[in-house]
């Protein structure tokens, strides 16, 4: 008989990616989908759509998702989200075996980006230098801190939420006062949601692990390259790129692996690590979105030998996984998104495909090159 899941956050862009890479591994699949707002749920991808009550009542819209998973008979239930996957977790009991999530604690854990960061930090794993903002007329001290002697920019972000919440990059503590004091007036957003962190000019990196029971069963590393409404955000930075490719990068699929072993030598679930280079070129572990898929994860799906939804699948279910090589890179693949365009991979070799190059010749006579 077919596996039957029910996802969540039905009809968004991360949503159809994720059922995209599902169908793609395992064809026969009968897939569920809910979601709290009729008119977003118009375009999901799945077989049948279910209304939910609002997310903002995390309980009752549990409640309900646990009733459609027993009245269809859904093998596994699989958040989208960060909010949806701190829901489920919360709420587990009520799904028993129908959730392969990481702990409970450690969900927790990953949502709060300041005590995060604090926890590697006594760890002595790698992450920026990070303080929670308590009220305004701290700012001037938090900065000196963290700025340290170089001086510089530093990074100010709300502590919860994905999405980039609340992030920018700011030069002075007059700048981070002026931000945060802006978003406590017009957003509502309290100033001790804030932290200050350790600015990481490097390349943008991640990396996405299926593990269960402790043993890490397939990774993959990428680089984030542009991102998507960057031009309208007072940060050109944030957390969903436009543009993404596959990287080898093995020292980071090593680091990601050594990280999550600290937080929890049990491990079990997707785990999706951010990390970032600082001016010397050392990746820093910034944030690690536990239990859900990466928004970009058809690049990790769809290229390389093995489905990591696929391999998702089958590690829920309890069934064996040998793979030859858990480390699984394609290289010189780029996943391109837009709003209101389905996600394209194309390989390197395959850009300039059918495009002539119309512009200027350079000033040395010779025409532009691709």
């Amino acid at each position: 008989m077919a596996t039957r899941l029910l996802v969540t956050s039905a009809g968004t862009g991360p949503s159809n990616n994720l059922i995209r890479s599902l169908r793609a591994g395992e064809p026969a699949l009968t897939i569920l989908g809910g979601h709290d707002d009729p008119f977003v749920l118009q375009g999901s991808a799945a077989d049948r759509r279910y209304l939910l009550p609002s997310a903002s009542t995390p309980a009752g819209w549990a409640r309900a998702l646990a009733r459609i998973a027993s009245r269809e008979a859904v093998d596994l239930v699989i958040p989208v989200t960060d909010a949806d996957t701190a829901a489920l977790s919360r709420h587990r009991t009520r799904f028993g075996r129908r959730l392969f999530l990481p702990r409970a604690t450690l969900v927790d854990l990953c949502t709060d980006k300041d005590r995060f960061a604090a926890r590697l930090t006594a760890l002595g794993l790698p992450v920026p230098a990070t303080a929670r903002v308590r009220a305004l007329r701290e700012i001037d001290a938090l900065f000196r801190r963290l700025a340290g002697p170089e001086g510089g920019p530093l990074w100010c972000r709300v502590r919860r939420g994905a999405g980039s919440l609340g992030a920018t990059q700011v030069a002075t503590a007059a700048q981070a006062r002026r931000w945060i004091g802006y978003w406590r007036d017009v957003r509502g957003v309290p100033v001790d949601a804030f932290t200050l962190s350790e600015y990481l000019p490097g390349r943008d990196l991640g990396c996405q692990s299926v593990w269960r029971d402790g043993r890490q069963l397939l990774t993959k590393t990428y680089e984030r390259l542009s991102y998507l409404a960057s031009g309208t955000q007072a940060s050109p930075l944030s957390s969903v790129p436009a543009l993404t490719k596959t990287v080898r990068a093995p020292e980071i699929a090593a680091l990601c692996a050594r990280v999550i072993r600290a937080l929890d030598p049990r491990a079990s679930g997707v785990f999706g690590v951010d990390l970032r280079e600082d001016r010397h070129g050392v990746a820093r572990v910034t944030e690690i979105n536990a239990g859900r898929f990466s928004s970009t994860t058809n690049l990790l799906d769809l290229t390389g030998k093995h489905n990591m939804t696929a391999v998702y699948l089958r590690a829920a279910r309890g069934e064996r996984v040998e793979l030859d090589d858990e480390y699984d890179v394609a290289e010189y693949h780029y996943l391109l998104r837009d709003i209101d365009a389905p996600p394209r991979i194309v390989r390197e070799e395959e850009f300039f495909d059918g495009v002539t190059d119309a512009r200027e010749p350079t000033s040395t006579g010779r025409g532009p090159t691709c």
